[in-house]
């Protein structure tokens, strides 16, 4: 793998590591292989947990790992959006790094299972390096980052590519276009322009025909023929991929293989639970990895019946509690098998709650807490601000804050030291945070980006010269920005920066973009299929009783 890890901090090993001392009788070394289990959400907000502060929604299980555990105040993601947000995780690396950071606008992450781009074959990620040292990996929910590159079966980006010996789950995650009847979502404002275009372009002949068959113009035939057949190719080039969306993205891979096509997404979370507690049971004998990435708590909100009405927030909170009582199950699985005191278990987001997510009057997102802004916001804290909670019973003293900002890239050494490799000795991090451009909500006065859905990276931004620059320690929210003639560190701190902007541009190398306008196109060659394509579809669990709580 070429290029440096990601500016990584020591701050969250180091922190967990004082907080050793204090567990009687144990101290944590390189040989301590515990097993570990990784949660991490998707959409949630920061906010929408009983632990870090909502008296509302009832996360039990979530809040007795950070009675347990080690919560972190000052968590954050690498990115807003989840393609680059996953892939930093995994890596321990800036997504620019690797190729999977895109300024477009429209294509922020992996679109299609069909696509071209993904996390390259030659990353390294913290499920190779502990599947290296002797542990059983695996992955079950949520992917998103990519599948094959040139053909349907090269799986180059494949999760068993990566350092995962199973892989259960969606390889694109959850969207509303996976419910048939809900309103799309995945490049909603364009397929509205295509399909104007498209009605813009047959009408054109069915308009010559009036003129020609009144007599007033004599309209050849073959002209009216040829703009037919551009009208009906121009809505076949598009069609094919967006009229398809359920079936194209919305399945479930076991492994290699599509075993549901499109996915049921009422019985998803059933499945997803019984794939965990199977690989805990399979591997307790250990060391193991398990990483349950949840397809909760992204629209379009599937939630088993025992589980709607229950909470104050609808839908979404419904949502977040049926997620925690999964997190509870697979914590139940681990005490009754003894495996507590010897697992690491962490639970985050992939990046904050997305503000915009609605059903007409209804709010289908989460809370970011004090936090300005939310999923695809860019710098703005909500887009990145995300839970951090650590356990290790005997190991972690429990009920501890760390108040030191830390990092979703600070995950990849610190697995890879407690499963027995080297901790890395890189530079610490700062609590200055500036904003050269930030993306302007709308409509204005509001929190997010309503209009367009998913707040631009580019175009409608306002640029700031000097930087905002904001002390986050002291002002979480990012309301008061520090005057650039009345903060004596102003000038000093910026400069500080810029040259470590310039420095991390100088250790970049060209890498092939990931998440380009060509790789982002959906391709039927590589699109996976259960069955002959196009005629995809399958449901080999259709004979899996659902669970219920």
């Amino acid at each position: 793998m070429s290029g440096a890890r990601g500016h990584w901090s020591p701050r969250l090993w180091l922190a967990l590591c004082c907080l050793c001392g204090n567990a009687p009788g144990t101290f944590v070394t390189r040989n301590s292989r515990p097993n570990i289990v990784l949660f991490m959400a998707d959409d949630l907000g920061v906010g929408d947990l009983s632990c870090y502060g909502n008296n509302t929604i009832s996360t039990p299980n979530i809040d007795r790992l950070a009675r347990e555990g080690v919560v972190l105040t000052q968590h954050l993601a690498a990115a807003s959006v989840c393609t680059p947000s996953r892939a930093a995780f995994l890596t321990g690396r800036y997504p620019v790094r690797s190729g999977m950071a895109s300024p477009n606008n429209l294509n922020r992450g992996v679109v299609w299972l069909g696509g071209s781009g993904g996390l390259p074959p030659n990353e390294t990620t913290f499920a190779k390096i502990l599947q290296q040292r002797g542990y059983r990996t695996g992955l079950v929910g949520k992917w998103h980052l990519g599948l094959s590159c040139a053909s349907r079966g090269d799986h180059c980006s494949h999760p068993l590519n990566h350092g995962f010996d199973a892989f259960y789950g969606a390889p694109s995650g959850l969207l509303s276009d996976c419910r048939g009847w809900a309103t799309p979502e995945l490049h909603r404002a364009l397929r509205v322009r295509l399909w104007l275009v498209s009605a813009g372009l047959g009408c054109l002949p069915l308009l010559l025909l009036v003129p020609k068959l009144a007599g007033w113009c004599p309209v050849p035939w073959a002209v009216v023929a040829l703009l037919g057949v551009v009208a009906a190719a121009f809505f076949l080039c598009w069609f094919c991929s967006y009229g398809f969306v359920r079936t194209w993205n919305c399945v479930i891979m076991r492994n290699h293989d599509v075993v549901q096509q499109p996915m049921n997404t009422e019985r998803a979370a059933a499945l997803m639970l019984r794939e965990a507690l199977a690989f805990v049971d399979r591997y307790k004998r250990g060391p193991f990895l398990l990483f349950v990435s949840f397809l909760h708590v992204h629209t379009p909100l599937p939630t088993r019946g025992t589980f709607v009405g229950r909470s104050k927030h609808g839908l979404y909170g419904d949502n977040v509690e049926e997620m925690d009582w999964m997190v509870g199950k697979v914590l139940d699985a681990l005490e009754r098998e003894l495996l507590t005191n010897q697992t690491l278990v962490y639970f985050t987001s992939d990046n904050g709650a997305r503000l915009e997510a609605r059903q007409g009057d209804v709010r289908l997102g989460g809370w970011n807490g004090v936090y300005k802004g939310g999923r695809g916001t860019g710098g703005w804290e909500g887009g990145i601000r995300v839970p951090g909670i650590f356990r290790w019973p005997t190991v972690l003293e429990a009920g501890r804050l760390i108040d030191e900002p830390t990092s979703h890239m600070d995950i990849f050494p610190t697995l890879s030291y407690v499963g027995g490799g080297i901790l890395p000795q890189d530079s610490g991090s700062t609590v200055w945070k500036a904003h050269y451009v930030t993306p302007n909500f709308s409509p204005e006065g509001a929190d997010a980006c309503y209009g367009p859905e998913l707040c631009p990276c580019s175009g409608d931004v306002t640029r700031h010269d000097p930087p905002l620059l904001f002390d986050v320690s002291r002002d979480p929210s990012e309301s008061r920005p520090l005057d650039p003639s009345g903060e004596a560190l102003f000038d000093s701190v910026v400069k500080n920066m810029e040259a470590a902007v310039r420095r991390h541009r100088a250790g970049l190398r060209p890498v092939p973009q990931q998440l380009s306008t060509f790789n982002s196109l959906w391709k039927p060659w590589l699109q996976p299929c259960c069955g002959t394509f196009p005629f995809c579809g399958c449901d080999a669990e259709d004979d899996f009783p659902p669970t219920a709580p």
